[in-house]
């Protein structure tokens, strides 16, 4: 250390809690995890499909979320109500 910095050795406190107390470990245990998003109930089914090149650019040139628009289309088509809109 240089005589031109001030040691903050001394400043310091710790104000954090020591997490390997038994009570800490306790509560680390007994917390659920949960990573990623949580499960739907009726997950899409991925699948190929040909398509004309003019319907798909028409879908893509109304810009983000064609696919959910074409999936809204065969449900208008079909008559089935989505919860998708």
């Amino acid at each position: 250390m240089t005589a031109n910095k001030a040691s903050t050795a001394q400043d310091f406190q710790d104000d954090a809690p020591d997490l390997s107390t038994p009570e800490w470990r306790k509560k680390f245990a007994a917390a659920s995890v949960r990573r990623g998003r949580p499960p739907i109930t009726a997950p899409k089914v991925s699948t190929t499909i040909r398509l004309d090149p003019d319907i798909i650019e028409a879908f893509r040139a109304q810009g983000r979320g064609w696919q959910s628009r074409i999936n809204a289309a065969l449900r208008e088509w079909l008559g089935r109500p989505g919860a998708h809109k």
